[in-house]
């Protein structure tokens, strides 16, 4: 079937999808290391590239290969990697694209990892890192410099739900020629899709939203042209990040529900979001869905919603913040975020621990910060619960 003109919601059903020669029904697991060839000549022209068939699962598997074709269709790009891990994407990015000496102008709230991954190994390499608020785009143009070669920006920032307005950045750089990289986990192709917006390549942590059972470990990079999807997949396979058949089968099955777990938790988010604002006991809250917050109109344009994922400070900081963790009930005290179950979790001694003091306060992430993903459970269940948390503190 050509999914390429088809809805998003029959995309994340069929898009990808193929039938073997039993007539499966759904991809089938092909949990193989290697696969065999029909004679000599096959296999040499497998490896010459003059013959799609495939070689070891390193390089290309069916199962795999069913969702990363997937991703791309609803990311609307060229192609896509399956990786063992959203960081097995993220360093597979910076790997083939920085070199010695090279410069990547980030994101300072980045995702913490994405972060201290920049400031320790690839430091030793000669890479230098600037991080600065790319919510202004002014910025980031002032951080650019000659041997600049990779802008890297995350929007909605994790934890501090700041966005970057993405159409701005991706002109800028181009202007420069230097590739933009977004990492779309908070959002999923489901809300913003920043190969449309003018960015090279997305990477997603297929662990969150995409998948969304808490089940699988993995990650994903999409490009927009064959050049840099051809310069990643041959970095991917030589560092051998690659994913699992299995996890791939996962994620096959736990995209179909994307849309229904994002609209859902999207609803209660702006419920829980509102009563969170109102509440005597909050000092702050960010979240993109509120007129309140500083990009809310910006969010309008550039996301098809506001997604299920909030910071808030309490009164009474870091303490209070410790007392509501350890006494909700059905928030789940815990990293990752994307699944159907809500999580609550503090990123400054949690997520960003490895993050520096100075870089965490550059970056606004303060000890008082709570971030809360919200579920699918019941909207009152979840406000309940909050409330008899926030009636011990």
């Amino acid at each position: 079937m050509n999914t390429k003109d088809l809805g998003f919601n029959s995309k994340l059903i069929h898009a990808g999808d193929f039938h073997d020669a039993y007539g499966s029904a759904v991809v089938p697991i092909y949990q193989t290391s290697t696969f065999s060839f029909r004679d000599a000549q096959h296999g040499a022209d497998c490896f010459a590239g003059k013959d799609p068939g495939y070689i070891y699962t390193r390089i290309g598997n069916p199962t795999i290969n069913a969702l990363e074709d997937k991703l791309a269709e609803l990311e609307n790009g060229f192609r896509g990697i399956a990786l063992s891990s959203g960081m097995a994407a993220v360093t597979t990015v910076y790997s083939a694209l920085l070199e010695k000496d090279s410069h990547i102008v980030s994101t300072d709230a980045v995702y913490g990892p994405s972060r201290a991954v920049l400031d320790s190994h690839y430091k030793k390499f000669g890479v230098e890192a600037s991080f600065v608020d790319s919510s202004d785009i002014s910025n980031v143009e002032k951080a650019i410099r000659p041997n600049t070669k990779l802008i890297y920006i995350e929007t909605p920032t994790n934890p501090t739900i700041k966005l970057t307005d993405l159409r701005a950045v991706c002109q800028l750089a181009h202007k420069h020629n230097i590739p933009v990289c977004v990492d779309n986990t908070f959002c999923s192709p489901y809300l913003q899709r920043p190969l449309e917006l003018g960015a090279d390549i997305v990477v997603h942590s297929l662990t969150k939203f995409i998948n969304g059972h808490a089940d699988i470990v993995g990650g994903a990079i999409i490009t927009r042209d064959k050049d840099l999807y051809a310069t990643i997949r041959k970095t991917m396979t030589y560092m051998g990040g690659n994913m699992d058949p299995h996890q791939a089968y996962m994620v096959i099955r736990g995209v179909k529900t994307l849309s229904l777990r994002m609209q859902r938790s999207g609803e209660s988010a702006i419920k829980i979001a509102e009563f969170l604002e109102n509440h005597p006991k909050i000092e702050w809250i960010k979240f993109p869905g509120l007129k309140s917050h500083p990009q809310h109109e910006l969010a309008k344009e550039q996301m098809h919603g506001f997604g299920s994922m909030m910071s808030f400070g309490l009164k009474g900081g870091y303490e209070s913040g410790v007392k509501l963790m350890n006494n909700v009930h059905l928030a789940t005290l815990a990293v990752s975020l994307g699944g159907v179950e809500s999580l609550i979790q503090h990123p400054a001694s949690m997520t960003h621990a490895g993050v520096s003091k100075e870089g965490k306060i550059a970056a606004g992430i303060t000890d008082d910060l709570v971030r809360y993903s919200v579920g699918i459970e019941d909207v009152e269940d979840i406000i309940a619960d909050l409330e008899q948390a926030f009636a011990k503190i």
